[in-house]
């Protein structure tokens, strides 16, 4: 495959809640994929002792890492903590993952080679460019998504077709030059705002297909309230 890259100065972000089916098996799918990248397990306090299973983790690979969070705060929360947590450090490239595999680890080494001296500073694991799709979704689900990254595309006035999607890899210049700490969005929203802050400066954002299906272990965490919190945020961000 073109452009693919072994994952030095790579940091991959794993939001967790209540992941502890998925965590154990999610993240030596990562490493296999990107042998020399580093993962960052920022976990919510978990009732169900992700947490404890990602300590163990850690403690067994000196290229896991564990941010603990003090309760539910939400996806936005988390990945700005985690995003903190990389520019504190010497990464070049951060990436959000989804620990429940709708977020396929094997397409890591194309997109780090998209942003390492390729033509991008931001890639999306889209699924709506030619050869992206999701699977094993209801129509209620499909017709959500769909409509929501329709919505806030034509908002918004931007060519990114999948502003929604959470499987997104930056080069650190854009986490540093985007105002993350201007950033209000949690749920939904927080993926759309992070795209269109780097457009809004000049990054270059592209897309690469993914295939998206649904998760088989675990709870989804969408809700009503995380769709609606978009749907309003959408009109807030224009005025950026």
């Amino acid at each position: 495959m073109a452009h693919e890259h072994t994952g030095a100065g790579a940091l991959i972000c794993i939001p967790t809640y209540n992941e502890a089916e998925n965590l154990p098996l999610i993240v030596p799918a990562v490493l296999a994929a990107v042998p020399e990248a580093h993962v960052l397990v920022a976990d919510d306090d978990s009732p169900d002792g992700t947490g404890r299973l990602a300590d163990a983790l850690a403690a067994d690979d000196p290229r896991v890492h564990v941010l603990h969070r003090r309760g539910k705060e939400g996806l936005g929360k988390a990945y700005l903590a985690a995003f903190a947590w990389a520019l504190a450090r010497e990464y070049r490239f951060v990436f959000e993952l989804d620990a429940d595999f709708s977020h396929d680890p094997g397409y890591l080494p194309g997109f780090l080679g998209l942003l390492d001296g390729g033509p991008a500073d931001v890639v999306v694991g889209s699924r709506r460019v030619p050869g992206g799709g999701v699977r094993d979704w209801d129509a209620l689900r499909r017709f959500v998504s769909w409509g929501g990254s329709m919505y806030a595309r034509t908002i918004l006035g931007v060519p990114v077709r999948d502003l929604t999607g959470g499987y997104n890899g930056f080069r650190r210049e854009v986490l540093e030059g985007i105002g993350l700490d201007e950033v209000t969005s949690t749920g939904y929203c927080f993926q759309i705002e992070l795209k269109y802050r780097a457009l809004k400066r000049g990054f270059r954002v592209v897309e690469r297909p993914i295939v998206f299906p649904d998760r088989t272990r675990g709870e989804s965490k969408m809700s009503g309230a995380i769709f609606m919190e978009a749907v309003t945020q959408v009109w807030r961000l224009r005025s950026l």
